[in-house]
C-alpha cells in the first residue's frame, strides 16, 4: 500500500521536498493559504498545546515537507528532527481540498528521508484514549474514556486517527495522565480540553 502511494504521487506528476528550517520563511504565504483552505474545508478552527497550529514563528522554526504539483504546493507538514540517530517526527498537517490521497505519500517519504538521515524512530504522534477497556471491573474514568473512544466524534475522531496511524504498522507506546485523583478528573479533563481548543467555548465547537 506505502508503495503504491508512492508510485500514485509520481504518476500524477507530484513531486515531494524537505524545505531547510532556513527557507520556510519565504514559503509562508503560500502555506498560509493551503492552511487556511484546510481549516476552511474541515469547518474547524485552530487548536493548540498539544496539536500543532499554523503560528508563522513556530512554523519557520522547523523544516517543512512539502507535496508539489507543477510547482504549486497542495500539501504539507512541519517535521520535528530530533538528535541524530534518534527519533524525527511530524507535528502540523495540512492540504488542500482534492488533495487528501497525497497525505499517504507525505508519510511515506517523510519515513524514508528520516531513515536517509540516520533516524532510528520516526514518531506518528499520539492516538488519543485508543487501548481503553470498558470491562465490568475497569474504574469509572476508564469506562468513560472508553465510551468518548467510541462515541466521540463530534468532539475528535479518535477510531479514525488510531486507524489511519495504524496502517504504517507502528509501535505502540502508551502514555499516562496524573491527577490527583477522587472527582478531579472531568475538572482536568476539561482543563485540558479548553487548553487545545482555545478557550472552554470552543470545546465544542470545531
Amino acid at each position: 500500500e506505502n508503495r503504491q502511494a508512492l508510485r500514485r504521487l509520481e504518476r500524477e506528476g507530484r513531486t515531494f521536498r524537505i524545505v531547510p528550517a532556513a527557507e520556510v520563511a519565504r514559503l509562508l504565504p503560500i502555506l498560509q493559504d493551503v492552511s487556511d483552505e484546510w481549516l476552511r474545508s474541515k469547518s474547524a478552527a485552530e487548536k493548540g498545546f498539544s496539536l500543532g497550529c499554523f503560528d508563522e514563528t513556530y512554523v519557520t522554526r522547523f523544516p517543512a515537507a512539502l507535496i508539489e504539483r507543477q510547482g504549486e504546493v497542495e500539501a504539507f507538514a512541519t517535521v520535528w528532527p530530533g538528535p541524530p540517530g534518534t527519533e524525527a517526527s511530524v507535528d502540523l498537517m495540512r492540504y488542500r481540498e482534492g488533495a487528501r490521497g497525497t497525505m499517504d505519500a507525505l508519510f511515506v517519504h517523510m519515513m524514508l528521508w528520516a531513515r536517509e538521515q540516520g533516524y532510528q524512530w520516526f514518531s506518528l504522534g499520539m492516538a488519543p484514549l485508543a487501548g481503553l477497556e470498558a470491562s465490568a471491573v475497569a474504574p469509572l474514568w476508564v469506562k468513560l474514556g472508553a465510551f468518548l473512544y467510541r462515541h466521540g466524534e463530534a468532539f475528535y475522531n479518535f477510531q479514525g486517527l488510531r486507524a489511519y496511524k495504524e496502517k504504517y504498522d507502528p509501535v505502540w507506546e502508551p502514555h499516562y495522565l496524573a491527577y490527583p485523583g477522587g472527582l478531579s478528573l472531568p475538572r482536568v479533563l476539561a482543563d485540558i480540553s479548553a487548553l487545545i481548543a482555545g478557550g472552554y467555548m470552543r470545546i465544542v465547537r470545531k
